[in-house]
């Protein structure tokens, strides 16, 4: 299940995909038992070959891995204690090593089977349910590499991490279809990994355009493979700084508050919602003013915007934030860092911490906000 994504002499990057259909140019499928790395779980391999691409001027994307010279199809079995999931919560239990947002893509698309039949993403499964997830076949689409700079914190041939400035969108999406993370990352490697899909190649985990800080984004598919596990296993340290509004008063604490998206206002997420799920961040004010506080949160879980929804929950908004709060005068964006970022190399399994300095905005606004005492300590932890 090896691969990637490869960057030919021709300046062509690509993906080879994983077929499960027949079509000219197939070899016949091999079937072998497989000894299951998950209860009652069989990877069924089926041998493919594919055409050279031609020369082209662009960078070509498709939805599976490059390098890789065989596809797979995934086939999995409900157990009891996992009924009455959602399907792609199900899913995204079993193969962290996919995006929630591609699986349900996979599902809509009619690359995930249910029993034999394609279903919705919301679909409650059962015990002994039978699913069979196919990659798609080859699947184009033109992104370019641009020559954005990067903040290179450390880097290898299995590995890139990088301290994102503000304002940078990850991947490309609805309204970003350039200038992003993902077209700096082709512009500088000559590999990443595919699993995370056509667009979004390498990368592991994200950061809201608005944040900056530490990220990790993996060059083949074993270390994108190695870091998704350990995301989905909540090993991975992750700490931020953020400034809030206002003097908090206990000096350390958790916040347990479940996640969900508001029941009103859709593009904003709740910490009050009926149908929120579990998420934990641990807390300790750093310095503190009348006007603001410099908070470090630990996260224990990765919900969507956990740390800007469980710090409004507790009456101290981050500052800057336009959705959870009111926008500051002195700031263009949320004043949320992520400093630090911990985890086992995926190929070594060595331990790797790094810490991203505090960019020049959120500096200014510590000193506008009274907290210049700190600033210099918190600057020297930073760079050591």
């Amino acid at each position: 299940m090896g691969g990637g994504l490869t960057r030919h002499g021709t300046g062509i990057v690509t993906f080879r995909p994983r077929r499960a259909k027949h079509s000219a140019g197939l070899l016949p499928v091999v079937s072998a038992a497989v000894s299951p790395a998950h209860s009652q779980t069989a990877i069924v391999r089926s041998i493919v070959r594919h055409a050279r691409p031609k020369a082209a001027k662009r960078i070509h994307l498709s939805m599976s891995q490059l390098a890789a010279e065989n596809s797979t199809t995934i086939e999995l079995v409900v157990s009891a204690s996992e009924a009455r999931l959602r399907l792609d919560q199900f899913l995204a239990k079993r193969l962290p090593e996919f995006s929630r947002s591609r699986l349900q893509q996979l599902i809509r698309d009619g690359f995930v089977r249910l029993n034999n039949s394609t279903t919705r993403p919301r679909h409650i499964v059962r015990g002994g349910d039978k699913i069979q997830l196919t990659e798609p076949p080859l699947e184009k689409i033109e992104t370019l590499p641009e020559q954005i700079p990067l903040a290179i914190l450390f880097e290898d041939n299995d590995l890139v991490v990088i301290n994102k400035p503000a304002g940078l969108v990850v991947h490309p999406g609805a309204g970003h279809r350039e200038h992003t993370l993902v077209n700096a990352l082709l512009n500088h490697c000559s590999s990443l990994s595919g699993i995370g899909g056509k667009e979004r190649p390498g990368i592991v985990h994200r950061l809201d355009k608005d944040t900056s800080g530490c990220l990790v984004a993996a060059k083949n598919d074993a270390a994108h493979r190695g870091l998704s596990r350990q995301f989905a296993d909540r090993t991975v340290e992750k700490i931020y700084l953020a400034l809030v509004a206002g003097r908090v008063l206990k000096a350390a604490g958790v916040i347990e508050e479940k996640i969900g998206r508001h029941p009103v206002h859709r593009q904003r997420m709740s910490a009050s919602a009926p149908r929120g799920r579990a998420a934990k961040t641990e807390y300790r004010v750093l310095r503190s003013s009348d006007r603001a506080s410099l908070v470090e949160c630990r996260l224990h879980s990765g919900r969507t915007h956990q740390i800007r929804v469980h710090l409004h929950h507790l009456g101290h908004p981050v500052i800057g934030d336009k959705v959870y709060a009111r926008a500051g005068k002195d700031v263009s964006r949320q004043m949320l860092h992520a400093w630090k970022l911990g985890f086992r190399h995926p190929r070594t399994e060595e331990w790797k911490s790094f810490a991203a300095p505090l960019p020049d905005d959120f500096k200014h606004a510590l000193a506008v906000n009274g907290l210049e005492f700190g600033l210099q300590t918190v600057t020297e932890n930073l760079t050591r």
